[in-house]
């Protein structure tokens, strides 16, 4: 018989769906001692408990899962982006969906700066080479960053992480973003979606720093590309299918634009075969911009604030719009 958790009429139960240290795990249970943390060891188990479960940090699937969670309330994504979570049961319900947008800049905009040093010093073609003779290619084809412009697309978390790494390197920033967010002073101007050709146009660099959505997928694509300088790189730490594969490969090859940084691509894995991987211009990683020591500890942090929040009946933070997907 499937074991029940509920204690008290007010208590909690909180389904981890995501690996966590014991520490971790503590912090949680340190909130109240009205919730119980529940980590099921396989995926019987978690059937045995979800229709007792209020809370899911982590992600929730297949949709016949959600569909027995009668007395689920809130889900906590552990990642900035939801296309993944977000499934139209869930869009569809009262369930609350936050995710740890804004507290995941960090590292992404770190991966991202490594990703352009890596192009504008030719430290991708000289991994890939292994050869001395490459020092006067390279040498001829770097340039600084100082004085150049990069233009992000999106100005969440991870857009405003950015602009201050890039400021430090001495670049002029603009973005675009299509709510009306918060400017860092080191960015110029953040535009509506309207001036997205502008930004193209204007930038030596493009990072996108966007959530996909309908509105972003494949938004870059041959007219996007044709309106780059062609010099100018794309950099990409947050979706791979907001860039139309076709369209890259397109820009790249006949020159529309100088190079790209890629840690996602549109198709994942990307088949060991692709020509993306062979292109010299081109500098990928294997989606690892989210990789950090830190993540688990703040993505943590965030849920125990949140919590907190929800037992207080206090809104929560980083909130995702359902209808809009961020």
């Amino acid at each position: 018989m499937p074991p029940t958790f509920s204690q008290r009429p007010d208590g909690l139960n909180i389904l981890l769906t995501i690996d966590l240290e014991d520490s971790l795990i503590e912090e949680i249970r340190a909130v109240s001692d009205e919730v119980t943390v529940i980590q099921p060891e396989n995926r019987d188990r978690i059937l045995d408990v979800i229709s007792e479960i209020d809370i899911v940090f982590g992600g929730i699937s297949p949709p016949s899962l959600f569909e027995r969670a009668a007395r689920l309330r809130w889900v906590q994504c552990p990642a900035a982006g939801v296309d993944g979570t977000l499934t139209p049961q869930l869009a569809a319900s009262e369930v609350i969906l936050t995710s740890a947008k804004g507290y995941v800049g960090v590292h992404l905009a770190e991966h991202a700066m490594a990703l352009l040093l890596a192009l504008t010093r030719g430290i991708g073609r000289a991994v890939r080479s292994a050869d001395w003779a490459q020092k006067w290619p390279i040498r001829n084809a770097s340039w600084e960053l100082l004085g150049r412009t990069m233009g992000i697309v999106g100005l969440g978390g991870t857009g405003r992480d950015l602009a201050t790494r890039a400021s430090a390197f001495g670049m002029r920033l603009v973005a675009v973003d299509p709510e009306p967010v918060e400017t860092p002073e080191c960015i110029e101007a953040c535009w509506s979606m309207d001036r997205f050709d502008d930004l193209l146009e204007q930038s030596d660099v493009v990072a996108i720093c966007a959530p996909l959505t309908p509105e972003t997928e494949g938004m870059f694509d041959r007219d996007a590309f044709r309106r780059m300088q062609p010099h100018a790189l794309l950099i990409n730490v947050t979706r791979g299918r907001i860039v139309n594969e076709d369209a890259l490969l397109e820009a790249l090859r006949e020159g529309w634009i100088g190079g790209a940084g890629l840690d996602v691509t549109p198709v994942e894995p990307l088949p060991s075969d692709h020509p993306l991987w062979k292109m010299d211009n081109v500098v990928i990683t294997p989606h690892t911009a989210g990789a950090s020591p830190e993540r688990d500890r703040r993505t943590t942090e965030l849920f125990c604030q949140n919590l907190r929040r929800f037992m207080a009946g206090q809104p929560l933070l980083a909130v995702i719009d359902k209808e809009k997907g961020y």
